[in-house]
């Protein structure tokens, strides 16, 4: 087959669109790996991000994707003759459609917190639904990662493109909103995707008749070789942590935690990788004195997905304190945790939303509840101290990782709900488009 007659097939198989918020984020690399991996399926994909990449670097998964991507104005001031432009057009194009989408719309006015913000998303769900239209293969159905503003996006094109979309939820997109916002865009959705157990019973509770279906994120356990890490040496004792500095990680849990084993003889270390806004950073530099920790701690600041692996070398315990916070949010499974499972590092985690399902106390890992710094603390201790436990430990956590956080095997799944729901057959290897890094956007 010649390169013409295989672009001319992939322009007429239905393609999915992918609707994210930024596109790439450091702290999203189980986005950009699913994209990756349904591209291996055989899935075609075209990516419409909401705003331009704000980190300087992305994770090496990142060039493997071979999407086309467009970005979307994302400011209000600057991208309004952009935006009024677009949305004229669909208007103009399909006026039926738009009064569809415009009647969804306008129904989720009550309870908008920012009119701006609000205008936005419908103006920039018709600048994709224009790109859509012009610019590449037919889109055939649109999938937006988190059910916050990327589905409010997502459903509104949808409606001016005539087709279906679905949402993938993840944890701040689902706690943090009036779930009477959440259930719109839910009934209304050709099916939903969560990543854990936990949350799929919350969504299943709203009372919607669409389907909810649970796909782990799941890592690529080809990255993670237990026998690459160097392996652990007498103390100190190095505990790790891989975590944004946002209240529901827990941070201070950790340094507290870590601050009392240290008051009873042990000597620990904490290797924290991650990194916050100026207010953050203030707010854990005072937890890290009060718990006694300062001079014990070394913060590596945000770092790609290569050089966190790095990290793990002669690393003895994994800790991670996540709460749920004062605005409802929660994580869902970190894959933090899961990576370090991998890698034959043991977890002491709290037992908050989708964790319990991946960390099976005294089996895969330990467990301790939320906000109580000497239940994790003792959950620490003999993962430190205990070497016949630390092996049984992580060997079973091994094994539970690669028979349920596989993520070739969870991106299969969800191919096939795409597949089976969304009309999207595989189609082959999709053609290469335009990479983020040319930045394309609409003008």
């Amino acid at each position: 087959m010649t390169r013409h007659t295989a672009l001319q097939n992939n322009r007429e198989a239905p393609v999915l669109g992918f609707v994210l918020k930024g596109y790439p984020r450091i702290s999203e690399t189980f986005i950009a790996n699913e994209i990756r991996l349904l591209e291996e399926q055989g899935l075609s994909i075209r990516i419409f991000s909401m705003r331009a990449p704000r980190e300087t670097f992305s994770h090496d998964s990142v060039r493997a994707i071979r999407a086309q991507v467009t970005y979307l104005p994302e400011s209000m001031l600057r991208g309004l003759p952009v935006l009024l432009r677009h949305t004229l057009r669909r208007l103009l194009r399909d006026p039926a459609a738009f009064r569809r989408a415009a009647s969804l719309w306008l129904a989720r006015r009550k309870g908008t917190e920012k009119l701006h913000t609000w205008a936005k998303h419908f103006m920039q769900a018709c600048c994709l639904a224009d790109a859509a239209e012009h610019n590449g293969p037919h889109i055939g159905h649109l999938h937006a990662h988190f059910a916050h503003t990327p589905a409010s996006v997502a459903l509104y094109a949808a409606e001016l493109l005539r087709i279906p979309f679905s949402f993938t939820a993840h944890a701040k997109d689902i706690y943090t909103q009036p779930p009477q916002r959440l259930k719109f865009k839910l009934d209304r959705a050709a099916f939903a995707v969560t990543c854990t157990g936990y949350n799929k019973q919350h969504l299943d509770g709203m009372g919607s008749r669409t389907p909810v279906h649970t796909v782990y994120h799941g890592i690529d356990l080809g990255l993670f070789n237990p026998a690459a890490c160097t392996p652990p040496v007498p103390p100190p004792y190095t505990v790790m942590t891989v975590a944004r500095f946002v209240e529901k990680k827990g941070l201070g849990i950790v340094a507290q935690a870590l601050g009392l084993l240290r008051g009873q003889g042990l000597d620990v270390r904490w290797l924290l990788v991650g990194d916050g806004n100026a207010k953050a950073r203030r707010k854990l530099a005072a937890q890290i004195r009060q718990a006694g920790m300062q001079g014990h701690v070394t913060m590596t600041g945000t770092l790609t997905h290569t050089q966190v692996l790095e990290q793990y070398n002669g690393v003895h315990a994994f800790a991670l304190g996540c709460l749920l916070a004062k605005n409802g949010d929660r994580d869902g499974i970190p894959n933090v945790i899961a990576e370090a499972m991998a890698l034959g590092v043991p977890v002491a985690a709290t037992g908050v939303s989708g964790i319990p399902e991946l960390i099976i106390h005294g089996r895969t890992g330990m467990l301790a509840p939320p906000d109580d710094a000497a239940a994790l603390a003792d959950a620490l201790r003999p993962l430190l101290t205990d070497t016949a436990l630390r092996q049984k430990i992580t060997q079973a956590a091994r094994s539970h990782v690669e028979a349920v956080f596989d993520s070739t095997k969870q991106t299969a799944c969800l191919a096939r709900i795409f597949a089976d729901t969304a009309g999207h057959a595989r189609t082959g290897a999709a053609v290469s488009g335009t990479q983020h890094s040319g930045r394309p956007t609409l003008s």
